[in-house]
């Protein structure tokens, strides 16, 4: 759709209300990114709702490290770039889970109707003006289905981008995991992780 066409007025007030929503369709949840916040952004677009904030991520970092001057789960600046610590700890808190997957597995054993969503970590190259630095950066990207469509929620994303079906979601995966540096964490509630119902085994 157009950027520009107008949304219902009620939707899409509340939508920008938040400041950094982006103009998806109107029932899909989509933050975007905001200094290196990428896995506040991840968490919320996948849980489909603003649930943490830098702080909350922040409170977590501390609980995770209490002694530390120097906190090892984010970055020194303190502007985010949390690691997976916080994402998995973010999750518990919420009684759901985050689950590696192995990379090794077919992707066709992957069991998607039982998942709530998916967070991959990609690397990020860094840019300063017109150079590409070396530098990778790890970024997190939150995928999940709203209404029988499955959207890449990646908050550098002016809108979600519309994956598909299952075999749509198995191809992102895929050409993202041929990439080689993709780690993909399944987010699922504690009972999928306990009984292994994330994992097709027929």
């Amino acid at each position: 759709g157009d950027a520009g066409a107008p949304g219902s007025g009620e939707q899409r007030g509340r939508r920008e209300a938040k400041g950094g929503m982006s103009q998806g369709p109107p029932s899909v949840y989509h933050e975007q990114q905001r200094l290196e916040l990428c896995a506040v952004h991840a968490l919320n677009n996948v849980l489909q709702q603003r649930l943490f904030s830098q702080e909350a991520a922040d409170e977590i970092c501390k609980r995770l490290a209490p002694d530390s001057r120097l906190n090892p789960h984010r970055s020194l600046l303190g502007t985010g770039n949390y690691d997976v610590n916080v994402i998995m700890a973010a999750l518990q808190g919420l009684g759901l889970a985050a689950v590696w997957w192995d990379r090794r597995r077919p992707l066709s054993q992957l069991a998607l109707p039982q998942v709530l969503g998916l967070i991959l970590n990609l690397p990020s190259p860094v840019s300063l003006g017109l150079l590409s630095l070396p530098l990778r950066r790890r970024h997190w990207v939150a995928l999940r289905q709203v209404n029988g469509i499955y959207y890449n929620l990646d908050s550098k994303l002016r809108a979600p981008e519309v994956l598909g079906d299952e075999d749509g979601v198995r191809a992102f995966l895929a050409a993202a995991l041929a990439q080689g540096l993709c780690e993909v964490l399944l987010v699922v509630t504690k009972e999928v992780e306990e009984k292994g119902c994330w994992l097709r085994t027929d």
